[in-house]
Formats: C-alpha cells, sequence, structure tokens
C-alpha cells in the first residue's frame, strides 16, 4: 500500500483493488472577494428593505382612509383625501367610470343628446338631478357633475352646518352651459361654459331662512363670509379652476367652478 507524502494539497483516499490507495486532489475553495461579500451585505439590505416596505404597506393599506390611499376606490361619499383630486381627475377622462361612479353615488344624472354649435358642444353631458339645485336641472358634462357632487357633499354642506349652524336647503347658481367665449367676447379663449363643462354658483338658501350671496356676503367678516370662503377653498380641492371675487370684478357675485384642462384658483 502506498502511503501519499504530505504536502499542501488536500486528498481523499479512494479504496482500489487489492487495497490500494489512490491520490484524488480536491479542489481548494478560495476565500470570497471584498466585492463578493459588498455585493451579499447589498443584497441582504435590498431583502430587509423590501420586507420592510411590505410590511409598512399592509400597515398604512389596513389603517390609513381610503381617501388618502391612490389604490383604494374612489366614492363621492368620501372626506376630500390626499389621493382624492388624483382618483376624481382618472375617473373624469374615462366617461364610463364618470357616470359609474355617479351612479354608484345615487345622483340622478339623465344623459341629453350630444350637440355641436359651432365652437360649443354637449358632449357626455347631462342633466343633473337632486342636490336643491336652483335653477333645477342644469347640463353638466359627467367629470363636472362628479365635481359638483363631491363639492357639494364634502365641502359646501358640512361647511354650512359648521360655520352657519344651518343646512342647507337650495343652491342658487347662474348657470352651467352657455354657448360663449371668455367673458363673452368676440374673440379669444372659449369658455367652458360653451362645453358644458363649469358651474357658476351664486349662493346658498338656509333651512332657518337664512340667505348668504357671494355678492352680498364674500367680504364679510362674519360667519356668511367665512362659510363662503370656506367653499372656494374647499372648491380649489376638487376642480381644476376656481375663481372667487378675489380674482377680478367679473367674479364679483359668483364662483366659478369648471373642470377645464387648466388649473387655477383664485
Amino acid at each position: 500500500m502506498a502511503i501519499p507524502s504530505p504536502d499542501h494539497r488536500n486528498y481523499a483516499a479512494v479504496s482500489m483493488e487489492e487495497g490500494d490507495l489512490m491520490k484524488v486532489a480536491l479542489p481548494v475553495l478560495e476565500p470570497p472577494s471584498a466585492q463578493a461579500r459588498a455585493m451579499a451585505g447589498f443584497g441582504s439590505l435590498l431583502l430587509d428593505a423590501a420586507l420592510a416596505g411590505l410590511l409598512l404597506f399592509m400597515v398604512v393599506d389596513r389603517t390609513a382612509p381610503p381617501q388618502d390611499l391612490p389604490w383604494k376606490p374612489f366614492s363621492l361619499n368620501q372626506p376630500i383625501g390626499l389621493a382624492t383630486s388624483g382618483k376624481l381627475a382618472r375617473i373624469a377622462a374615462d366617461p364610463a367610470r364618470c357616470k359609474a361612479a355617479l351612479a354608484a353615488g345615487k345622483v340622478a344624472f339623465t344623459e341629453t343628446p350630444a350637440k355641436r354649435d359651432g365652437f360649443c358642444s354637449t358632449l357626455d353631458s347631462g342633466r343633473v338631478g337632486g342636490g336643491a339645485l336652483s335653477p333645477a336641472g342644469p347640463v353638466m358634462t359627467c367629470k363636472e357633475a362628479l365635481a359638483f357632487t363631491l363639492w357639494n357633499r364634502q365641502v359646501l354642506r358640512p361647511a354650512a352646518r359648521d360655520i352657519l349652524g344651518a343646512e342647507v336647503a337650495a343652491i342658487d347658481h347662474y348657470g352651467t352651459y352657455a354657448c360663449r367665449r371668455v367673458y363673452g367676447q368676440s374673440s379669444g379663449r372659449i369658455s367652458e361654459h360653451a362645453h358644458a363643462n363649469a358651474f357658476d354658483f351664486a349662493g346658498v338658501r338656509l333651512r332657518d331662512g337664512r340667505r348668504v350671496t357671494v355678492a352680498a356676503h364674500f367680504s364679510d367678516e362674519g360667519p356668511r363670509g367665512r362659510f363662503l370662503r370656506a367653499a372656494r377653498d374647499g372648491a380649489c380641492k376638487v376642480f381644476r379652476v376656481t375663481l372667487s371675487p378675489d380674482y377680478n370684478a367679473a367674479h364679483h357675485d359668483h364662483l366659478h367652478l369648471d373642470m377645464g384642462p387648466f388649473r387655477t384658483c383664485r
């Protein structure tokens, strides 16, 4: 039997015929490089971060209000939250989803025939019932109706209860659809009213008999003025454009609220 001489390599003894041994060299594992150790540490950190992120997501998903979470369904019965504007924009861009959201919120929206008159149109529009509107049943685009209902439920009526201590009996307005350019000029930019995509809010009548109007009370330091300014500030979180008497003299008697392509809050 041959006895292997010692050296620096590793060997394994393998049984052979007649009891002989054969030396078989085993591979020598090199220690990991500093770069490999760093990559392994980085991968471990990424895994820990992913697990922590998943846990945080689960906690937020279970505990945060749905109006603050972009992935939660939109509802007209939810207060305005961090994600409301984004949800509203996505739904407003899809007429089918918009009508479904109105139906889910039990809003009477009777579609009207689409018509075109020069630069004016009433596409994706309908008459909005309920809401104690005066005049009743104005024609609005679906997205304008959706924004108006959200503002009415989550801004206007709560502000009346909190600031004026009364319920809203009727909402006065100066109309929605009007085939005209901005300020009724003969040239220039087309008004959102020309597409039934704007609402001119004039004021409210309360169940206790009081009347509050933008023309008479917007600048008041008392409760009526605070209520109207709260209504304006809340509208800025819902509509794309909100214009008040603070904007210019043309809006001295109403709040202009529209869902057009621009964004302004004044």
